[in-house]
């Protein structure tokens, strides 16, 4: 018969976070698949699992899969765990249980810690519906793309972002997105727990000044409201301009990403030309 493969959460800081049941099933799998090994047995080590481990990374995880499904098909039980939070959420895990199910094997999660969750709630924002966008893309022209396409999402907003490129982050959302209240959640469940609040703008000058780098995990929780704007031109909040040039940095060119710019914004092609006309009006000095 063959063996089950378990998805477990772990903890994304405080080691208490870990659940009954994921002690259980850590201690009784015969194999622990883990993002990194060093870190992951300081959890095991706490809570006295004695179970063996083995690496599952973004580097090996086309060969590993294969090989822990080899395990299942044999009749052993895997766990699979990433360094924080839950596997599958940006952490490698997707492939394995993909496969694992393709295969016709048992797929059992084991619910628990992920960061995007206590960040929303804690937020202060609306969490009836919000949209998970994982990590933005690293490079400027294809993050403000990325925001662009999200602009018209009428969700709170929830990502994740090193703390290297918050501030350009944020300014960025500020630009395509408009001004929004936002949360930058930082280091949750850990001894420096810091949960920011203000708009945008405030939040990217609040980084700027700071004393010291911006450090530790971030999340970042954006409203779906735009804050109303006194300007007639710019009361939806947007910046044309900034939503056109994101799409010309993919390689639209000026017609194309005018065009899908109107699209992204529900407005017509005429609307978002005079738009974009005003805005470039006033930024000429």
């Amino acid at each position: 018969m063959a063996g089950t493969l378990y998805v477990v959460a772990t903890p994304i800081g405080n080691l208490e976070d870990l659940t009954y049941r994921a002690v259980r099933v850590l201690s009784e799998v015969d194999l622990v698949a883990c993002e990194d090994t060093r870190h992951s047995q300081k959890l095991l080590n706490h809570y006295g699992i004695r179970t063996k481990t083995v690496s599952y990374h973004e580097h090996n995880e086309r060969d590993r899969a294969g090989e822990l499904l080899t395990s299942i098909k044999s009749g052993l039980d895997v766990a699979i765990v990433s360094d924080a939070g839950t596997p599958g959420i940006s952490d490698p895990g997707f492939r394995v249980v993909r496969k694992a199910l393709e295969a016709g094997l048992r797929v059992v999660p084991i619910p628990g810690p992920t960061a995007l969750v206590p960040a929303l709630v804690a937020s202060g924002l609306s969490s009836d519906e919000f949209f998970f966008a994982g990590f933005l893309p690293a490079r400027s022209g294809a993050r403000r793309a990325r925001l662009a396409d999200l602009a018209a999402i009428p969700s709170t907003l929830v990502f994740y972002e090193a703390p290297h490129r918050i501030i350009a982050s944020l300014e960025d959302a500020r630009e395509i997105l408009g001004e929004r209240e936002a949360v930058v959640a930082r280091e949750l469940t850990k001894m420096h727990e810091e949960v920011l609040r203000g708009r945008l703008s405030e939040l990217a000058e609040k980084f700027s000044q700071a004393a010291q780098e911006p450090r530790g995990e971030m999340v970042v929780v954006i409203d779906r409201n735009v804050i109303a704007s006194s300007d007639e031109d710019s009361k939806s909040g947007y910046s044309v301009a900034s939503i056109v040039a994101g799409f010309e940095a993919e390689g639209l060119d000026g017609r194309s990403a005018l065009k899908k710019s109107a699209r992204q914004l529900g407005i017509s092609r005429d609307e978002a030309y005079r738009r974009l006309t005003a805005e470039r009006s006033r930024e000429k000095p």
